[in-house]
């Protein structure tokens, strides 16, 4: 049974065209080998180490995130826990994600021009090229969010209001994949009651797609109550330490700008028009989802790339009207000529900015290659400090530091050496202990940062501890003696990685009587 959500009698839905096979391949199949080199490239980033951790102790929360990343990394883990295995299923989300785009274009009434522009579009687009080189909840977000902007399109165009409970479903894998899908959930509370989909208020499938999406979330919500809100806190805790990056409105519109590629920016604006006063003015509510999270995500100072999952939607919209407006150039030949002259303009201008995005060069060549382009390296977090920008930078140095903690570690008597633990200041370097310390025989990490300080230090209970990144004067009070034992500098990575080793005697009191004191987020 059709169900007519149209907005008004003179805004008449477009035709549903045909999905092109050919255009939806080679745009995934582009999309996947550019990501081939970075399952081998460079190291292990500082949140992948981390949520390995979290895949050895999975858990319906984490002070920091949601819990599906550690199901994800738990995967990588049954198969062998190498950089690959990590990776590849970024690789593979973000071939779904150009999927869904292609989709998008398609049910917004685009043809296969529109398609590959939008399919190009998000290829290009810096901020997705880099997340999908990680794992990272940030990869995956954009199929949660994407897909249930697909099932609302499916909705207006008349599909069975019952796809509100798949809606629902697709919303609460997306809250337990990342958090920020609460904003997204109010924006669409926005797009409803701003368009003539309130209709859908007064029947019971919308309700009942929520009520789906909270009882999934549910174990999640459970596990923060129990722990009396971590994940609050963190929030409350960045926002006091001023961690981020804040951005004024004009500098956060730029950022998205450069984030979704300079070349993009036509398609998207374009798209935007479409959506709210243009040809697809059917589709509004899709717009006034994207304007929703762009005020609430400015207003809030969150990071620019918090905005990223919601711009496939507009590229497939901007793909759609670039298509309508060709379509009326006069003569085949010119056309063509135009429409192949947009495809190479993203083709041309990815290009040239890949190598930013991707882990294509050597750390002394993309430093070179960004001073040439005159692009200084985008931070969103006040101390991350580097001649890399912080996704490629804080994936070296994890190795040599193992190497260094062993070198001291063995070098202790042996009867010291069996009470002596290894203190890691955060939770990266407390990953890189654990997944590279076994082949050097040393004993996993103690950390108080994020989720490891509810984990607590074990069954240690020695009084000797090799300390990384802290401050000697500290430790004073709390260690018999402080000794530097080593310094740990790699120049591509993190400036806050670089610093000294620390090795604390006569632990005053034990370390479980002051855990509550070591015990620090963000």
């Amino acid at each position: 049974m059709q169900y007519d959500t149209s907005i008004d009698k003179t805004d008449l839905l477009p035709p549903l065209p045909a999905l092109s096979n050919t255009v939806l391949f080679s745009l995934v199949a582009a999309k996947m080998l550019l990501h081939v080199p970075g399952l081998f490239r460079y190291g292990y980033f500082r949140d992948e180490l981390y949520f390995l951790d979290c895949a050895r102790h999975l858990d319906w929360g984490y002070v920091d995130c949601a819990p599906l990343v550690a199901a994800y990394a738990k995967i990588a883990l049954l198969l062998g826990g190498s950089l690959p295995s990590l990776r590849v299923l970024s690789m593979f989300a973000g071939a779904a994600m150009v999927t869904l785009t292609v989709l998008l274009a398609r049910q917004l009434g685009g043809g296969a021009f529109a398609q590959t522009l939008a399919g190009l579009g998000i290829i290009i687009a810096p901020v997705h090229l880099m997340v999908d080189s990680i794992l990272s909840m940030n990869a995956f977000e954009p199929l949660f969010w994407m897909g249930c902007v697909l099932i609302l399109i499916r909705i207006i165009r008349g599909g069975d209001p019952r796809l509100w409970i798949l809606f629902g479903v697709l919303a609460g894998l997306g809250l337990e994949n990342k958090h920020s899908t609460l904003f997204f959930g109010a924006a669409v509370a926005v797009a409803v009651v701003a368009t003539p989909l309130r209709r859908e208020l007064a029947r019971p499938w919308i309700w009942l797609g929520a009520a789906v999406a909270l009882a999934i979330f549910l174990p999640n919500l459970i596990w923060q109550w129990q722990n009396g809100f971590p994940t609050i806190e963190d929030l409350q805790s960045v926002r006091a330490i001023g961690k981020n990056v804040k951005l004024a409105p004009i500098p956060f519109l730029l950022q998205q700008m450069l984030m979704m590629h300079p070349g993009n920016l036509p398609v998207w604006l374009v798209g935007l028009w479409f959506l709210l006063v243009g040809h697809g003015r059917a589709f509004r509510a899709i717009g006034w989802i994207y304007a929703s999270l762009f005020v609430l995500f400015m207003v809030l100072h969150a990071k620019d790339y918090y905005l990223a999952p919601a711009y496939p939607m507009l590229l497939a919209a901007g793909g759609v009207a670039i298509e309508m407006w060709s379509t009326r150039i006069s003569g085949s030949c010119a056309r063509v000529a135009v429409r192949y002259s947009i495809a190479g303009w993203l083709v041309l201008s990815g290009a040239i900015l890949a190598p930013l995005a991707l882990p294509l060069l050597s750390p002394a060549d993309q430093v070179a290659y960004q001073h040439k382009l005159g692009l200084d390296p985008p931070r969103s977090e006040v101390a991350h400090v580097g001649p890399l920008p912080q996704l490629w930078g804080d994936q070296f140095g994890w190795p040599e530091l193992v190497e260094e903690v062993a070198e001291i570690y063995w070098a202790l008597p042996e009867d010291e050496r069996s009470r002596t633990g290894i203190f890691a200041g955060n939770y990266g370097e407390a990953g890189a202990i654990n997944l590279f310390g076994p082949q050097h025989g040393l004993p996993p990490a103690i950390c108080a940062h994020q989720t490891h300080s509810m984990w607590g230090p074990g069954d240690f209970r020695g009084d000797t501890l090799i300390w990384l990144q802290w401050e000697p004067e500290w430790l004073e009070g709390r260690c018999g003696s402080v000794e530097v034992v080593g310094e740990h500098h790699n120049r591509w990575g993190m400036a806050e990685e670089n610093g000294p080793i620390l090795l604390c005697r006569d632990l005053l009191p034990s370390l479980a009587e002051q855990w509550p004191e070591l015990r620090h987020w963000n």
